[in-house]
């Protein structure tokens, strides 16, 4: 069952297709905190990464994410790679989850909406 999702399912891992092109011409460089394995080719600049789970670009940290879109070639797992004070780590994106943020403005917060002075007001003679 598991060859048959591989064959089909781009959104979780990864497929048939990209495990063959990883064996054949890949290059493992390291692995980040979230298990996500990141390669690059054996001949050439293309680099990539195999999610561990569901596939989401927001997963990767930001210093894979420098390294991946060749802004640089020091690995995060190198001892001297320093991150900036500003990189943060990931948070998953939660639009379209009940948890997602939404600001006390909003039709989907429970209870009343605040006046505002650009509310409509209807006419009446």
């Amino acid at each position: 069952m598991q060859f048959i999702a591989d064959l089909f399912i781009w959104w979780n891992k990864q497929t048939i297709e990209t495990r063959v092109f990883t064996w054949l011409r890949g290059v493992h460089v390291g692995t980040d905190e979230a298990g996500n394995r990141y390669y690059k080719a054996k001949k050439g600049p293309k680099r990539w990464v195999i999610y561990n789970g569901v596939v989401e670009a927001s997963q990767i940290p930001p210093g894979w994410h420098g390294w991946m879109h060749h802004r640089t070639d020091l690995l995060p797992d190198e001892e001297r790679y320093v991150p900036k004070f500003w990189e943060k780590s990931h948070q998953p994106n939660l639009t379209g989850s009940a948890d997602a943020y939404r600001p006390e403005s909003s039709l989907l917060v429970k209870g009343e909406r605040p006046r505002v002075s650009a509310d409509y007001d209807a006419w009446s003679p």
